[in-house]
């Protein structure tokens, strides 16, 4: 394990170092210092019709600023981000933090609308919203399910994304791929995907979904001491109608096991294809982890522009920009001047 171990961190100062040589054209903007958690709510809560959503948002930051939209994961909320959006407002961004679909304030316009919760309608989301804004271009980043789809919007709509910051590297799926068995101290990793592909699981979630929340907080950030207060602002969100409905069908369409809507089968193959990313990218990854996340070693080939990696120490688990806000907002502005 220890041989494993300085192999894998070599691979990584290798991947660094190529990395900074690309990035390092110009001499970096320190944001200021911030401690996690000094920020409890955002000052402006919007609401706009996108696509097949009402979505709501937060927004930070003078209204003429480059704009830069951050991208929450399961189960997290827009509060992710809730340090970071301060920091990148006040570097003079204009900083757009939406609820995911089954998240928050954003709501289905139609009560026929599938409640689909597979990659690239998520992804669809937000170049509706973008459109909605009249936002031709933006730095995406994001986190779990908010890397995935920073992923696929820098994968195929390139048109629309500036630069990239993506936590735990090229997330792109497959339901292909999904077929394939893993290790088996790698599939207990994923002992939630399972569950959820039983109707015990969408019955037990619907009734624990905050125990459920706060228990994958603990084992994805075991270093983490988030208090009762800055769970429950997050948990809040998972009181949406539809938050039950994404999240299972999310899983499940992974594995094959619900269906997708025919509307996206085009994008889903062009996706199945593992496109290479062209656009500036910086991907970061806590030293804590305890998500199921790849080797950064395992992506590094699929970004063929400016590219950088960094390990982000001291504790840092899954929920990185929570846990490590400057971190982030400084990769964020990095890889805009990229």
């Amino acid at each position: 394990m220890g041989a494993a171990a300085l192999s894998v961190a070599a691979t990584q100062l290798r991947v660094m170092g190529a990395a900074q040589a690309q990035l390092g054209n110009q001499a970096p903007s320190r944001l200021p210092a911030v401690s996690p958690g000094t920020h409890t709510s955002f000052a402006l809560l919007k609401q706009v019709n996108a696509g097949p959503l009402n979505v709501g948002y937060a927004e930070a930051g003078p209204a003429d600023g480059k704009p830069i939209i951050l991208l929450h994961g399961w189960p997290y909320d827009i509060h992710t981000y809730v340090d970071v959006a301060p920091l990148l407002a006040q570097a003079g961004y204009r900083v757009i933090v939406p609820y995911l679909r089954g998240y928050g304030t954003t709501r289905f316009l139609s009560d026929d609308t599938p409640r689909n919760g597979q990659q690239s309608a998520i992804a669809a989301d937000v170049i509706a919203l973008m459109d909605a804004l009249r936002i031709e271009k933006a730095v995406i980043a994001g986190c779990d399910w908010g890397a995935r789809t920073a992923n696929i919007l820098a994968a195929l709509w390139p048109e629309r994304v500036k630069a990239m910051v993506s936590v735990s590297g090229y997330l792109i799926g497959s339901q292909e791929l999904n077929k394939m068995p893993l290790p088996p101290k790698a599939e207990l990793q994923w002992w939630y995907q399972y569950y959820f592909a039983t109707e015990r699981g969408r019955v037990g979630y619907e009734k624990y979904r905050r125990d459920f929340a706060r228990l994958i907080w603990e084992l994805a950030s075991p270093k983490w001491k988030f208090d009762d207060a800055t769970f429950n602002r997050s948990a809040a969100a998972f009181d949406n109608p539809d938050h039950v409905a994404i999240a299972v069908h999310n899983y499940r369409w992974r594995l094959g096991l619900a269906e997708g809507e025919a509307k996206y089968d085009d994008l889903e193959t062009r996706l199945a294809a593992f496109p290479v990313i062209g656009v500036p990218t910086i991907t970061l990854e806590g030293d804590a982890n305890g998500a199921p996340h790849p080797d950064p070693a395992a992506y590094a080939k699929k970004f063929s522009g400016k590219y950088e990696h960094r390990l982000i120490t001291g504790g840092i688990g899954h929920n990185l920009p929570q846990e490590a806000p400057q971190a982030f907002a400084q990769a964020v502005v990095d890889v805009d001047r990229a």
